[in-house]
């Protein structure tokens, strides 16, 4: 019973944690990490790389906007097979080769 009560615990403290992390702006590496959810070396490689955006203030830590995070993370749109379809069908409605 006491290992049930205490993993219960251990989850809610995560999700906790979690939310806290969700209500600030500047994250740290680690908190990156887990927003992201990647590895450590997987975001170090990442940021050694400029493939993300990240600070170093003082040269050393390293810290990361939650917000540009975001926009990293939605760049680079797949666009689905229905846009496609109707991409296809408004250019050849366009180039008058179908007529509605």
């Amino acid at each position: 019973m006491d290992e049930i009560i205490l993993t219960k615990l251990n989850s809610i403290e995560k999700m906790l944690q979690e939310q806290n992390m969700l209500k600030k702006e500047v994250l740290n590496f680690n908190e990156a990490a887990i927003y992201l959810e990647v590895s450590h070396s997987h975001l170090y490689k990442m940021t050694s790389t400029g493939a993300v955006p990240s600070y170093k203030p003082n040269g050393k830590k390293l810290y990361f906007s939650r917000r540009e995070l975001d926009s990293w993370l939605l760049s680079n749109r797949q666009t689905s097979q229905e846009e496609i379809d109707q991409q296809a069908a408004d250019y050849l409605v366009k180039k008058g080769r179908v007529r509605l």
